[in-house]
């Protein structure tokens, strides 16, 4: 019986010390697994510290090429000499070349050299040298030299004046003076009654906009006593002006009315 009881104390023991050391290896790995974990988050932040959102775009733009001076074109055109032959009636060429600026007959190949024959005229014809005949010289005031060969001297006329620019016409005329002397007729406000039973005196300004034909279609008071302000407004609507007129056309004019009311000793 001794013998059972010593051999169970002992299985206690041992299941005791298992129990131990699974709970301890536990405990281990689970602190390793934390450690690791704070490690792998700290170690993915530094990666995303590194990391960039910006967007580089890179482009490349050719130069364009420098662009070959233009060839100047020479005039081999000889002038027809009076005193040894006779002025040419038409116009010849060594070689007929069309035009580069027609549109309807486009050189087939681009050349870089300006050709040393000049375009042909509609009346050209082939001949040994390039000339044109003279053509008279319309709308000269005068002509001099000697010999066979005149000088022409062509004097423009004179340029037109230039047009005196149209004034701008305002669609509203505004004026800062006040309007009440420039009134044809200027109907006195009705003092209120309750204004006359407190004693109350003031000044109201109403801005009025008038229309061509002088009559007030806008009336709204600026400043002014509260009270004072419906009669002073009712007052501006009654008035009349002449038409104000910028050159022959008449416009509207926005200005000031200005009421004092006063009470009589």
């Amino acid at each position: 019986m001794f013998n059972n009881l010593i051999e169970s104390s002992s299985h206690a023991r041992e299941y005791k010390r298992r129990g131990s050391f699974l709970l301890l290896t536990g405990a281990t790995y689970v602190v390793l697994f934390v450690i690791a974990g704070v490690v792998s988050i700290y170690a993915y932040d530094a990666h995303l510290e590194r990391q960039s959102t910006d967007l580089e775009l890179l482009s490349w733009v050719p130069q364009p090429p420098p662009e070959a001076a233009p060839e100047v074109i020479r005039n081999t055109i000889r002038p027809a000499s009076n005193s040894t032959t006779a002025a040419p009636t038409h116009s010849t060429r060594t070689e007929l070349v069309d035009s580069t600026s027609n549109p309807n007959n486009a050189p087939r190949d681009i050349g870089t050299v300006a050709p040393s024959v000049p375009p042909a005229r509609p009346d050209s014809v082939i001949g040994l040298v390039n000339a044109d005949p003279i053509t008279p010289t319309t709308g000269s005031r005068g002509t001099g030299g000697t010999g066979n060969t005149p000088v022409v001297v062509d004097i423009p006329d004179a340029p037109p004046p230039a047009a005196a620019p149209t004034p701008v016409i305002p669609k509203v005329l505004k004026v800062s003076v006040v309007l009440n002397s420039k009134a044809l007729s200027l109907p006195r406000p009705v003092y209120p009654q309750l204004a006359r039973q407190i004693r109350l005196q003031g000044t109201v300004i109403v801005q009025v906009l008038i229309d061509e034909e002088g009559k007030v279609v806008q009336a709204k008071a600026t400043a002014g006593h509260p009270v004072l302000v419906p009669e002073a407004q009712k007052a501006a609507m009654q008035a009349r002006f002449s038409p104000t007129m910028i050159g022959d056309q008449k416009v509207k004019v926005s200005g000031v009315i200005t009421y004092n009311f006063v009470l009589g000793n």
